[in-house]
C-alpha cells in the first residue's frame, strides 16, 4: 500500500472522463488499497481515482465518525439510478484544499455499482453518504465542485487555486 499524490485544481487531468473498469486483478486491488490509504491520510471521506491521476470509474468512501469503526465502501463503475429530494450541504474536496462551498444535491440516491471484486450491488443512501456518492461520481465524469456554484464564486475559487498552484511551483 502507498499514499498517492492527490491532484489539485486546476490540474487538467481532473476534467478527464474515466474509463470503465474491466480488470479486477492484483493491480486493481492494489489501487483500491492505495486509494483508501490516501483518503484516510488526507484525511477525507471520499476519493475518486481521477483525483490521483487514474482515469478509471472507481471511488472509495468512508463516512464513519472518528469514534466509529471504519466503514470503507468501494464503488466500481457506479451508476446513479435514482436521485430524489434536495439538500444543501457544505462540501469540501481533497482536490480543492481549504475550499468549502454550499452545494445543492439530491437528498437520497440509489446507486448500482460493483464491489472491488466485480460483484454488482445496489445501495440506497441518504444524507452524507448520498452527498459523497454524488460528489465522487461527478469526478468520474470530469465534473468538479466548482461546476455547482455560481460564476462569481467559481472565478474566486479558480483564482485562489491558481495562485496556490503558482506558489507551490515557485
Amino acid at each position: 500500500m502507498a499514499i498517492r499524490t492527490i491532484l489539485h485544481y486546476p490540474d487538467k487531468r481532473l476534467r478527464t472522463p474515466s474509463a470503465t473498469v474491466t480488470d479486477f486483478g492484483d493491480t486493481f486491488q492494489a489501487l483500491v488499497e492505495d486509494m483508501a490509504e490516501t483518503m484516510y491520510a488526507a484525511p477525507g471521506v471520499g476519493l475518486a481515482a481521477p483525483q490521483i491521476g487514474v482515469a478509471q470509474r472507481l471511488f472509495v468512501i468512508d463516512i464513519a465518525g472518528a469514534d466509529e469503526p471504519s466503514d470503507l465502501r468501494v464503488f466500481v463503475n457506479p451508476r446513479i439510478l435514482e436521485a430524489t429530494g434536495e439538500l444543501c450541504w457544505e462540501e469540501g474536496c481533497l482536490s480543492f484544499p481549504g475550499v468549502t462551498e454550499e452545494i445543492d444535491r439530491a437528498e437520497r440516491v440509489t446507486v448500482r455499482a460493483q464491489d472491488r471484486h466485480g460483484k454488482t450491488y445496489e445501495l440506497e443512501a441518504e444524507g452524507l453518504l448520498a452527498i459523497a456518492i454524488q460528489h465522487e461520481n461527478d469526478h468520474l465524469d470530469g465534473k468538479l465542485m466548482v461546476d455547482h456554484v455560481g460564476m462569481l464564486k467559481r472565478r474566486m475559487i479558480d483564482r485562489a487555486m491558481r495562485k496556490r498552484a503558482a506558489e507551490a511551483n515557485a
